[in-house]
């Protein structure tokens, strides 16, 4: 299967530059995967839609301001964008150049010296390894120095940086928003625990690797890179539950998809793990964990529009973003909502 077998055609009017006053006033897409069926909706039907019973799964991380700007020895300007940490105080970094962060270089970051790092290694994919020193929390710094990481394709400013996380993020260390969640109000998600469905917390640091570029005309040559994840055992237990009872599990974006996805047993039983995953969901895969995605309208050729198309069928993905793009539907992070049943 090749990569060009993912493209449609957006126009660039249609990404959307910021987030609508209200969380949950975007339109819903429902598509039905058996089907290709679809449905124009506003997100709070999702409340006639889930079930009693039903699980809706989140990913509760938190964007941390990862993009940080700083100077080598040189006096030369570095820009690190935080990927995820390896171990006390060493981040794996993307640098802008690459040229003025060689191993062993020390740069500084902000005025007051609050923030230092030593390059320790540098990576073969040109990523870098960087181990940090300061004084006091390194959160409350980075709050200070740091910027939130918005994806390129946005390019007005975000006056409200709250509106690039989640109501319900908890966990910092992502470098972008798990965005489907973004939808989300704390009284939407009140009145949905209200009508008897179960909202369950998954774990998993968004890194950069999520939205990579596919490169290779064969998509299953294209290499994910790995992402941090738990899955308690108080959370699979609830979904493993609702399962045994013939309930539908419902995951909110990509991410929580796979983390589900690679905690599952071939019977479709979830099992509390932690660790990095690489795993790739394109057409011919097999979901052993979720019956259906709340997701954003994603990138063409992109590995998210893969994972949607081995959901739902590539066919009925790509005649339904068609219709989202004829409708006006708005794409892209800040964007509208899709949900896949």
């Amino acid at each position: 299967m090749n990569t060009s077998d993912f493209f449609y055609e957006l126009p660039q009017e249609l990404i959307a530059q910021h987030p609508l006053a209200n969380r949950t006033s975007s339109r819903l897409l429902v598509l039905d995967k058996h089907t290709g069926e679809t449905q124009h909706k506003t997100f709070t039907d999702i409340l006639d839609i889930l079930q009693e019973g039903d699980c809706l799964v989140v990913n509760n991380t938190k964007v941390i301001p990862a993009r940080l700007f700083g100077e080598n020895a040189k006096g030369k300007a570095v820009e690190l964008l935080l990927l995820n940490t390896k171990e006390a105080n060493v981040w794996e970094v993307l640098v802008k150049p690459g040229k003025q962060a060689k191993e062993g270089d020390i740069i500084t970051f902000g005025a007051e010296g609050l923030l230092s790092g030593e390059i320790v290694e540098v990576k073969e994919d040109g990523n870098r390894l960087i181990k940090f020193n300061y004084k006091g929390i390194f959160e409350e710094i980075l709050d200070k120095l740091g910027e939130m990481p918005l994806p390129p394709y946005i390019t007005e400013k975000l006056e409200d940086k709250d509106r690039y996380q989640t109501v319900y993020a908890a966990e910092p260390g992502s470098a972008a928003a798990p965005t489907a969640g973004l939808h989300f109000t704390e009284e939407l998600l009140e009145r949905i625990a209200q009508k008897g469905i179960k909202i369950v917390n998954v774990t998993l640091h968004v890194g950069l690797g999520t939205f990579r570029p596919v490169k290779v005309d064969n998509i299953e040559d294209h290499q994910m890179h790995s992402e941090y994840y738990i899955l308690e055992a108080t959370q699979a237990k609830i979904i493993n539950t609702a399962r045994v009872n013939g309930k539908r599990v419902f995951a909110v974006g990509t991410t929580s998809v796979r983390t589900l996805e690679s905690c599952v047993d071939d019977n479709g039983m979830l099992h509390a793990n932690s660790g990095y995953t690489s795993i790739f969901i394109y057409p011919g895969y097999t979901f052993k964990a979720i019956d259906g995605l709340i997701t954003n309208f994603h990138l063409p050729e992109s590995t998210l529009v893969m994972l949607v198309s081995a959901l739902a069928g590539r066919e009925n993905t790509l005649n339904a973003y068609n219709q989202a793009v004829a409708e006006r539907y708005r794409f892209f992070s800040f964007g509208d909502a899709m949900l896949i049943l």
